[in-house]
């Protein structure tokens, strides 16, 4: 069972996010860093097969905990999850190594395909 780890400041998508995850068979850890330096030691602790971050975020965004998340470990594959449409920002994230960007609002099954797929690519 693939595993997720979730990042993101609102209490309420950590929960809408770990419950339609859960529910598609992810084994799945929903965490809001007080500072992008926690990253490391989460992903230590956790061991994600993937990060499903949210790119705008108090005192953290989501280039800074990507850089973190794969300077600290390269085996997970990181998608950033926003509101913006900034080909810029996405080329940015992209950069640093991000697996996908996927835009808000987004429903749970779209979510789900595009991770599953990102899964499956980097395990073949």
């Amino acid at each position: 069972m693939p595993r997720i780890l979730v990042i993101d400041d609102s209490a309420l998508m950590r929960e809408v996010l770990g419950r339609h995850l859960e529910k598609a068979g992810f084994d799945v850890e929903a965490w809001m860093p007080d500072s992008v330096f926690e990253v490391s030691e989460r992903l230590a602790a956790t061991k994600p097969d993937l990060v499903l971050c949210d790119y705008q975020m108090p005192g953290v965004n989501g280039l800074s905990v990507a850089k973190m998340a794969l300077k600290a470990d390269p085996r997970p594959k990181v998608v950033v999850l926003t509101a913006f449409r900034d080909p810029e920002i996405e080329a940015n994230l992209k950069k640093f190594g991000v697996a996908r960007v996927l835009h808000k609002p987004l429903k749970a099954a779209p979510l789900i395909e595009a991770l599953q797929e990102i899964l499956q690519a980097s395990s073949a």
